[in-house]
């Protein structure tokens, strides 16, 4: 039987569980790790080793530390691979017709950079769904989405145990956690479904699914 969870708001998560960029994200890493003269890799072993921060996650697969000249090569080479592939992804299943039909007040936390997350959501007719829309405003990884969850929530003015995040990494189940909110994740993105079941948090296979656990 799906967990029930009620809340009154719903905190959405862009890349890898509204936006279904998986070839996006793969294509980028294996530029990456080509730069870096490291073998290709699949999509099943990146969910299986991904985590934050993302920095130690690129050690870990290369097997050895890395510079602050090799994360900004990193960065660059993996944003400029991931932009060129960006264009062919869309929208997950049940995206956005199962959105516009929640009762629940909604809106988006994403770990993409603002100035181009907004005009995105906007390209794919989903701005008018959500009360507000959070994206990266500096450089960088962004960190753990903790933070950025609790700034967003007091822009709001929402108590968290009246929000329930859906995503789909573990640091999502971490940063409302770390906030007091609620967490369904989604086994559709970055992470696989045992690294996910591993937070002890709720897991869908799609977004309909997540969408199910609300009350």
């Amino acid at each position: 039987m799906a967990v029930r969870i009620r809340a009154d708001h719903v905190v959405w998560d862009w890349n890898g569980t509204l936006f279904a960029d998986n070839d996006a994200v793969l294509a980028a890493v294996n530029r990456v790790c080509a730069d870096f003269g490291h073998a290709a890799i699949t999509l099943e072993h990146w969910r299986d080793v991904f985590s934050r921060p993302i920095k130690a996650c690129y050690e870990r697969m290369f097997g050895r530390p890395l510079t602050s000249a090799d994360w900004d090569r990193i960065d660059l080479v993996y944003h400029a691979e991931y932009r060129a592939v960006m264009d062919r992804c869309g929208l997950a299943a049940g995206v956005p017709d199962h959105l516009a039909s929640l009762r629940h007040s909604q809106s988006l936390l994403s770990m993409w950079f603002h100035d181009e997350l907004v005009p995105l959501i906007t390209r794919f007719g989903l701005h008018e769904l959500f009360s507000r829309v959070d994206g990266l405003k500096a450089a960088g990884d962004g960190g753990s989405k903790a933070e950025h969850l609790a700034e967003h929530l007091d822009a709001l003015r929402l108590h968290p145990k009246d929000v329930v995040l859906i995503g789909d990494v573990a640091d999502d189940a971490e940063a409302a956690r770390h906030v007091g909110a609620q967490v369904v994740l989604v086994a559709t993105g970055t992470s696989s479904r045992a690294v996910l079941e591993r937070t002890g948090a709720p897991v869908a296979d799609s977004i309909p699914e997540a969408l199910a656990h609300l009350a």
